[in-house]
């Protein structure tokens, strides 16, 4: 079975939405049924079945989380040696060479990438394109309006 890269604090939101669901969320849930199922004929109970379909939701999210947590390989970038060496979980500072405009990133997995964030899934075309450099390199990234030259400025661990 395959393992999918996650950071420490990916892991950590998906177990507080977890915890949150089930302890929180379910309860609450259960709750609201039993009070619809109390209204009456269940055929005709719009509250009835507004909340079983939340439930299934919940019930989906939970199995969600719980499967993406299973399968991950939860890296702490800051126990890494720094080599300068871009890798999942870094941060990347890039300089765009046109423009002289400096853009800082945080490569992450699928389920936490936040471009309001500044953090990209390691399977974006950016990170694809920056990932095993190092410092001071070079590269060529393809945007939706072309290619882009931009150097590597510094890589931390952050």
């Amino acid at each position: 079975m395959t393992k999918f890269p996650m950071t420490v604090k990916g892991a950590k939101a998906l177990e507080e939405e977890l915890k949150f669901l089930k302890n929180d969320r379910r309860p609450e849930l259960s709750k609201a049924i039993g009070e619809a199922r109390e209204l009456g004929d269940l055929k005709e109970n719009a509250e009835y079945h507004a909340a079983r379909e939340q439930q299934g939701m919940v019930e989906a999210r939970i199995r969600d989380i719980e499967a993406k947590l299973s399968n991950s390989h939860i890296i702490d970038i800051t126990t890494l040696p720094h080599t300068g060496r871009v890798i999942f979980g870094c941060t990347v500072d890039l300089i765009n060479l046109e423009n002289d405009e400096s853009t800082t990133y945080q490569i992450v997995g699928d389920d936490e990438a936040d471009i309001k964030l500044s953090k990209i899934s390691v399977s974006s075309p950016i990170a694809r394109a920056i990932v095993g450099k190092e410092e001071g390199d070079v590269v060529l990234i393809r945007v939706p309006s072309g290619e882009v030259e931009y150097e590597i400025a510094e890589v931390r661990h952050v």
